[in-house]
């Protein structure tokens, strides 16, 4: 295996998502030869969470590993699903100890391994979270005498500088560090200069007339009205994919190339 192939899917957002990664990865893995193929889950289910037949039917579709972040707790199922023995799906790191679930996970790439780890920010959230920076040097640690072909990070987090600052903080420690959470993908991808690939954030699959995934009119008149309403998702016939494509040395586990998607296909 010279290089390592990895598409990455930014937030899948309800049942749009869901029917745009069935009708686009198996296209998108046949173009790319992609070998490991991770998603983010959080809003799998309806924009909230995940469900047992969300979950299976991506893995269907061939999504390999799922990442999540802050509504991975939304449904029941999410908590059995982080619980299993060998979960494929995994929550960030850096939630107190004893949270259910685990934050990183080896993946077997042929006779290779990937370590994915997800941590989520500080800033803007409610919630009381571990040091990310201080959560993965940790993790790093732990793993640096096992032989890893790679590493990925999914940073679910809020502040473009709190994502860019990690970046730097993990350039040439790992892989990649690719940014999920605010379902806009932006266009600042780069090889950083000690061989880490890095995006503030991949975007998201799911409805592309929408705003972050919701009706759009529904959200427009929170914004007039300041009375918040609870939004749907749209019905729609068009899913935008977000995604990011990566190769990876396994020898050095730098990155060798990233690359942005960003498409709209019928569903």
């Amino acid at each position: 295996m010279q290089t390592i192939k990895i598409l990455f899917f930014g937030d899948i957002f309800g049942r749009p998502g869901r029917q745009g990664i069935i009708k686009i990865l198996p296209k998108l893995k046949k173009e790319y030869k992609a070998d490991l193929v991770i998603a983010n889950a959080e809003n799998l289910a309806h924009g909230r969470g995940v469900t047992k037949s969300t979950i299976t039917d991506m893995l269907d579709a061939g999504i390999d590993l799922f990442t999540s972040g802050n509504h991975i707790w939304d449904k029941r199922d999410g908590f059995k699903l982080l619980e299993e023995k060998n979960p494929v799906l995994i929550r960030p790191a850096n939630y107190p100890s004893g949270t259910a679930g685990q934050g990183e996970k080896l993946v077997k790439v042929g006779q290779k391994s990937i370590l994915v780890i997800n941590l989520i920010g500080r800033v803007f959230f409610r919630e009381d979270f571990n040091c990310p920076f201080q959560t993965v040097a940790k993790i790093l640690k732990k793993y640096q005498k096992k032989n890893i072909a790679g590493i990925i990070i999914d940073f679910h987090a809020e502040a473009s500088s709190e994502k860019v600052a990690m970046g730097y903080y993990l350039d040439g420690k790992v892989s990649a560090v690719l940014g999920t959470h605010t379902h806009i993908q932006t266009a600042d991808e780069k090889i950083q200069e000690n061989g880490t690939a890095y995006i503030t954030d991949v975007g998201m699959t799911g409805p592309e007339v929408s705003v972050i995934g919701l009706d759009k009119e529904i959200i427009i008149d929170n914004f007039l009205t300041q009375i918040n309403k609870s939004a749907d998702i749209p019905e729609t016939d068009t899913c935008q994919i977000n995604a990011v494509y990566l190769e990876i040395d396994p020898k050095t586990q730098k990155a060798l190339k990233i690359k942005r998607i960003n498409i709209n296909i019928k569903i």
